[in-house]
């Protein structure tokens, strides 16, 4: 498995007073758009959940360390929800920035030099945490051309905007390899 860990220090995170701006917004059309945005990226890569194996059934707390609000990610049946705080009997939670989230989905980081450096959390099932990274990493998921992707005849110029704003907060554009 290689990574590339493109940032020479420590991704930005989102800016307190803007967290703080979205706390009070409802999260039923965050989870909404996120769990359909997750129906598609399962579409377009259909073995990702089987390569959890034994752990198909685990239940992953997400947990952005800048956002006022977690993910829960189940595999079986496939559902993401948006929750204030992460509820208790879990499987497995992971903690982070949202930039050192993304950067991870993505492969643009090594998830050991980030929980060693203490920038990345991870409690409960260690087992299952790898097995969900080792599935994300087999995808070698684009999340900027995922959602390009659902702009149709604009998916170009879409997916650059993305790539922008994806590599200003992540970091230099992922090595090709």
């Amino acid at each position: 498995m290689s990574h590339s860990s493109l940032a020479s220090g420590p991704l930005p995170t989102i800016p307190p007073l803007l967290a703080l701006a979205l706390r009070p917004l409802p999260l039923l059309p965050l989870q909404l758009v996120l769990g359909g945005f997750l129906e598609r990226i399962l579409r377009r890569n259909p073995g990702l959940l089987d390569r959890l194996g034994e752990h198909r059934r685990a239940r992953f707390g997400i947990k952005p360390t800048d956002l006022p609000f977690a993910f829960i990610v189940e595999a079986a049946p496939a559902r993401l929800s948006v929750v204030r705080e992460l509820p208790s009997g879990l499987d497995a939670c992971v903690s982070a920035s949202f930039a050192n989230l993304l950067a991870l989905v993505e492969g643009r980081v090594d998830g050991d030099a980030l929980m060693f450096s203490r920038q990345l959390g991870i409690e409960g099932d260690m087992e299952a945490v790898l097995a969900l990274r080792n599935a994300i990493d087999d995808a070698r998921l684009d999340l900027a051309a995922e959602l390009a992707s659902l702009f149709g005849p604009l998916g170009e110029p879409a997916r650059r905007s993305f790539e922008l704003a994806r590599d200003r907060l992540t970091g230099a554009p992922r090595e090709q390899g």
